[in-house]
């Protein structure tokens, strides 16, 4: 019996996120939701160089109309996007490209983020793998949409000894 539902016996990726297991019209609501703490923000944001005031100045985003520091824009983007991965790109093999991408709320230092997914396309591009484009969203813990874009991934074919895998679980509807 295996005890990790939605992994098969000697692999490190679920059985329900192939090519073959996407859908024009999916929708699903991914599992997990991150709050976004001052790490992130202040961490990956003086990583990458971004010198904007408004994500390390506090005093001086008291007076703003937000109040407080704003995210980084790249940081809600990864989060969004690495909370969809394990249902989306589990088996991808390689990032196509971002397109469309809108930060719609700002997202401040103890906002909690979730993420959801529709599935937009798909192209066969192959024996081993096909395209699968994404749109992914982001909305905060008020509901409030914070974050969207379309997301072109190549995803690996299901392997031939994974064929009697039992059925895929159930994804939640968004």
């Amino acid at each position: 019996m295996n005890e990790f539902p939605g992994l098969i016996p000697g692999h490190i990726t679920g059985y329900d996120n192939y090519f073959e297991d996407f859908a024009v019209g999916q929708r699903f609501r991914h599992a997990r939701g991150k709050t976004v703490t001052d790490l992130e923000n202040v961490l990956i944001t003086n990583m990458v160089m971004n010198t904007a005031d408004a994500h390390f100045n506090e005093d001086g985003m008291k007076d703003h109309p937000i109040g407080q520091r704003i995210v980084f824009g790249g940081v809600t983007a990864s989060i969004v996007i690495g909370l969809a991965s394990q249902d989306s790109s589990d088996n991808a093999i390689a990032e196509n490209g971002f397109e469309n991408m809108k930060l719609l709320t700002p997202v401040v230092h103890g906002d909690t983020l979730y993420a959801y997914t529709e599935v937009r396309d798909l192209s066969d591009t192959g024996p081993d793998s096909g395209t699968v484009v994404f749109h992914h969203w982001g909305v905060n813990q008020r509901g409030e949409v914070v974050f969207e874009v379309d997301r072109s991934v190549e995803v690996r074919r299901r392997p031939a000894d994974t064929a009697g895998a039992s059925a895929p679980r159930e994804r939640s509807n968004a």
